[in-house]
Formats: C-alpha cells, sequence, structure tokens
C-alpha cells in the first residue's frame, strides 16, 4: 500500500502525483495543512523531520524529497518508464531533476512575494506571523520567510530567483526547439518534474517571464496540461488553471513583480 502525506497546491506534491498518474500507479492519500502549520507538528515531523512535503510511505518504508519520490514512483508501473535506458537521456533527466532544487526555491520566492505575503499581511498581526515563523523546523526556511515578509519585493531572495528562472526559461527554450518535450520526441520524467512548477507560475499570472522571449515553453506548456495526468494530479486538487490565472492578474501580480525585473 502506497501513502502520500501531501499539500493540495504544493507544487512538488503535484510533481510526485504527476509521475503517480503517469505511470497509473495506485496511492491513497492524506493531505497536510500547510496554511494551518500541520507539516510542523510532532506527528508530521516524526515523519520528515525538514517538516516539507511530500513523503511517501510504501509498505511500511518512508521515502523523502520528491525527486527521490518521482523516480522511485517511475520503476513501479507497468510498461515503459519515463526514465530513458539510454544512458546520456538518464543524465539530462537528472540534470532537471536536480535543477529543480533550485527551481522550487525560485517558484516559492515569488510566491510569497506576489500573492501569499499579502494575505498574511492583511490576516495576521505581527505576533501571530512571529510566532508561525518560530514554529518552522529549518531555520533556512524561517529567515527567508521572514526576509520576504519584511522586504517584500525588495528581498535579495527575489533577485536570486529571477535568475533561476531566467537560465531555466532559457535552457528550456533551448531545449524544446529540438522536440515537444525537454529531452526531444517523447515524454519523460524530466517534463513531469518541471511541470507543475510553470504551471505554479502561470497561475500566478507571471506568464511574462517566458511568454516574449522563450515562446516554446507556452507551447510545452499547453501540450502538458492537455495529459489526462494533469487533471488527475493538478487541477483536480489545485482548480483551473485558466481563473487563478485570471485572479492573479486582476490582483496585479506582475505588476507588483516588475520593479524586480528591471533590476535584473
Amino acid at each position: 500500500m502506497i501513502t502520500l502525506y501531501h499539500g493540495k497546491t504544493s507544487v512538488c506534491s503535484a510533481k510526485v502525483r504527476l509521475g503517480l498518474a503517469e505511470r497509473g500507479v495506485g496511492w491513497q492519500g492524506r493531505i497536510v495543512n500547510l496554511a494551518g502549520g500541520e507539516q510542523n507538528e510532532d506527528w508530521y515531523l516524526a515523519l520528515n523531520p525538514k517538516a516539507v512535503v511530500p513523503a511517501l510511505v510504501h509498505d511500511g518504508v518512508t521515502l523523502l524529497e520528491s525527486n527521490v519520490i518521482l523516480e522511485y514512483v517511475d520503476g513501479l508501473g507497468d510498461g515503459p518508464p519515463l526514465m530513458s535506458t539510454d544512458l546520456l537521456d538518464q543524465a539530462r533527466a537528472r540534470l532537471w531533476l536536480a535543477d529543480c532544487l533550485d527551481i522550487h526555491a525560485a517558484v516559492n520566492t515569488l510566491t510569497y512575494v506576489v500573492s501569499k505575503r499579502r494575505q498574511i499581511l492583511a490576516k495576521k498581526t505581527p505576533d501571530q506571523i512571529a510566532a508561525s515563523i518560530a514554529r518552522m523546523a529549518n531555520p533556512a526556511n524561517a529567515s527567508k520567510r521572514r526576509d520576504i515578509l519584511d522586504q517584500g519585493i525588495a528581498s535579495p531572495h527575489v533577485d536570486t530567483a529571477l535568475f533561476t528562472l531566467r537560465l531555466t526559461f532559457g535552457r528550456m527554450q533551448q531545449a524544446l526547439i529540438q522536440g515537444p518535450w525537454l529531452l526531444g520526441q517523447k515524454y519523460s520524467l524530466a517534463d513531469t518534474a518541471v511541470l507543475a512548477f510553470v504551471d505554479r507560475l502561470d497561475r500566478l499570472g507571471l506568464d511574462q517571464l517566458w511568454s516574449h522571449d522563450h515562446p516554446a515553453v507556452a507551447d510545452w506548456l499547453l501540450t502538458s496540461r492537455q495529459r489526462p495526468s494533469y487533471n488527475t494530479a493538478i487541477e483536480s486538487f489545485a482548480g483551473a488553471p485558466e481563473l487563478e490565472r485570471q485572479n492573479s492578474l486582476s490582483a496585479g501580480h506582475w505588476g507588483l513583480l516588475a520593479p524586480a525585473i528591471g533590476r535584473g
């Protein structure tokens, strides 16, 4: 039996759910209430001391880190795996998996800067915010959260995020010129790993990060969303991307980020 501890809109959780859907692997889920801080409670810290999702438990064994879980899940399905048997393609796919660490940090930064920061500041008192940050298990994550809440768009984390994403979309454009998928003609583990991050940025109304200079990324996102796995793994949990994107555009997320784009 596979049990996935995950967040409804967590991009790393979505990445693993995509892998499960693509490979036709059955699982049961336990939603962790990230907004309520459930990931910092003792029962979850016993499962994952880093206080992040997802965590996958299979036959009593716990697996952590979404990239590791994704490769593990790929081996459980029937039929050809998403990871190629070609050694060079395996290396290329794992380069994308490695890059996901920086991509995740960048997407997390922009999510908080343009959206969650305003929600938190509007709903919580300074004491409540301080208490919430104090509960975070990872001191580096706590420091980053505090800096973004204090400085907003002026946080140096924003410049780091934009640097990472400029490299990412440039690399994606170069890859997608060669074929419809990141490794060429065949959908792979690389596409599975990256989709949730680009989907989140689009939902935030930040597609101008790629739409002008890297148009192949937009085509890739559209094609990826047409796969059945997208509805199963992302849309059924996060809702329709069009509606969220429209709300983000109305909220002026891109305009809020524009000054930081200008700094670059």
